[in-house]
């Protein structure tokens, strides 16, 4: 995900898929505001606790998660554990 190239990212967070068995997902936040990143990790969590990569869901939740990450100028990096390649 990118920023606005006229505003430099204020962090950089990096969200990694774990597998199917709870908890799913964790934000590791790579540079930037600690709190700033606090603040956004837990409400990127809120949104991906309960949900895998395969649910229906997370397509929207993760818009939602990119748009915040917009929002506070975050660079954001997703890994879900698989090849996002489209062919």
């Amino acid at each position: 995900m990118s920023v606005n190239p006229e505003e430099a990212p204020r962090a950089h967070a990096r969200i990694a898929y774990l597998g199917p068995v709870s908890p799913h997902w964790e934000i590791y936040g790579d540079w930037g505001d600690r709190s700033l990143l606090e603040s956004f990790r837990a409400r990127a969590l809120a949104r991906l606790v309960l949900l895998t990569r395969d649910d229906p869901q997370f397509r929207r939740n993760r818009e939602r998660v990119n748009r915040d990450a917009e929002r506070e100028l975050i660079s954001l990096e997703w890994d879900l554990g698989i090849s996002e390649t489209v062919g």
